[in-house]
């Protein structure tokens, strides 16, 4: 337990950067998928974006250590999809198959006391009930948290995909290569007076609300970005495949740890680097079989 808490408390230092690389190619115009399966519920067919393949500059000269080198990635045309996954989709999965989270198996998860101001491993807190037991209940249209790495995966084979990888996810961001901005849906976190995102509002004591939610938000509430997708800042940090570990050229002093797993987009909830966190080249990582109530995820799929 005290492993798993020092694993949380490590998380709520999120690494994020800034910077503003730009693409070499620009790919072909995004096209959109429903994505039929026939073992799965139909809340889990939500409609996907294709991405094809391309090459755009990965990471940023401006940010964190391991934000750097900017660097070329090529990247094969693959499906994402739209939204984070739902609580109602997270559902279907556990109806289908019984499967109980890790959260669930371990009889807590990470939740933050925004009265303390500080991390605890709460009792009973799963992706049903993501502050606890004797808080309100996960509400379906928004995105399931209180899934680790290995909860994810198990989402994702099950309903016939996978999680993206760290470079696909930010390839998606950047709308295909073709965004240099800092965020996914543009410029700046804030347009005309309205949140562009799902974001902690100043410092860490500060009181939330002013994007029009206090912890999570409904899917797609905030819009979509350029090419049609959703949540792709903000709300919550999305699970990607990879081993989190220095991008290549990167000769910074870092000792790998194959457990942790990079998540990527930031969340609603506070983060040191502030507005860093929510861009499309922002990185951070956490040990697969953590849960927290700002972490979910959304899946890929290879394109024919």
């Amino acid at each position: 337990m005290l492993i798993r808490l020092s694993y949380i408390i490590f998380a709520f230092s999120f690494i994020a950067c800034g910077g503003n690389p730009t693409s070499k190619s620009v790919p072909e115009r995004q096209k959109t998928l429903d994505n039929s399966h026939p073992s799965v519920n139909q809340h889990v067919n939500a409609e996907m974006v294709l991405f094809s393949f391309g090459t755009f500059m990965m990471g940023s000269e401006k940010g964190m250590p391991l934000d750097k080198p900017v660097h070329q990635v090529v990247i094969k045309s693959f499906y994402l999809d739209r939204s984070p996954v739902t609580v109602a989709q997270f559902q279907s999965f556990v109806d289908a198959t019984g499967y109980k989270t890790d959260a669930e198996k371990f009889g807590d998860s990470g939740v933050f006391d925004t009265n303390t101001l500080s991390w605890s491993l709460v009792s009973g807190a799963s992706w049903k009930f993501p502050y606890g037991k004797d808080k309100p209940r996960a509400i379906e249209d928004h995105p399931v948290t209180q899934v680790s790495w290995n909860d994810a995966m198990a989402y994702s084979q099950w309903a016939g995909k996978r999680l993206p990888t760290e470079a696909e996810w930010e390839y998606a961001a950047r709308c295909g290569g073709k965004n240099a901005g800092p965020f996914s849906w543009g410029e700046k976190l804030i347009v005309n007076g309205k949140y562009q995102s799902n974001v902690w509002q100043g410092e860490l004591s500060a009181k939330q609300g002013n994007d029009g939610f206090e912890t999570t938000s409904p899917v797609g509430y905030y819009g979509t970005t350029p090419c049609g997708l959703t949540d792709m800042g903000g709300n919550v940090w999305n699970w990607c495949s990879d081993v989190f570990q220095p991008y290549p050229g990167n000769n910074d002093p870092f000792l790998r740890n194959g457990q942790m797993r990079v998540i990527r987009g930031g969340s609603f909830l506070y983060d040191q680097n502030g507005e860093n966190s929510f861009t499309v080249w922002g990185r951070a990582s956490n040990t697969f079989e953590t849960s927290l109530f700002n972490t979910g995820f959304r899946c890929a799929k290879d394109a024919p």
